[in-house]
């Protein structure tokens, strides 16, 4: 079972509407500094991947359910998970809640791209170790 990663995200008046709700695509924003911190902590550099690999990563598909709107200075966090891994892609379940309260509930599928071509490529064997 995939072990959640947890980051910390507070909604600054750049991520709202005029209202102070936050605006839809601000979420987004959330959800790939959650999938980037969660590579991180496995130790995945994406700018070196990129740069001595010639690997890089894009969202290909993407399922979102906004259930509860955020608002200015509220204290949120992105909860991600890593579903299935195949040769050239990965699933992540994510969340962000508001304490104990669903905001969105979203699964994105990551491809490893060839940064030159960006036609998909097989995720090497040490990266596949260090995602599961």
């Amino acid at each position: 079972m995939a072990v959640d990663f947890e980051w910390p995200v507070r909604v600054y008046w750049e991520d709202t509407d005029a209202g102070g709700i936050v605006y839809h695509a601000s979420y987004l924003r959330f959800l790939e500094r959650g999938r980037s911190e969660w590579l991180r902590s496995r130790g995945v550099d994406q700018f070196a991947l990129r740069e001595r690999e010639r690997l890089q990563f894009a969202v290909v598909d993407m399922q979102i359910e906004w259930r509860r709107a955020a608002r200015f200075d509220d204290e949120l966090v992105v909860v991600t998970a890593l579903g299935e891994a195949r040769g050239a892609s990965f699933d992540f379940a994510q969340r962000i809640v508001r304490g104990a309260e669903l905001i969105v509930a979203a699964r994105v599928r990551a491809a490893a791209l060839d940064a030159g071509t960006l036609k998909p490529r097989r995720l090497p064997l040490h990266l596949t170790q260090r995602l599961a």
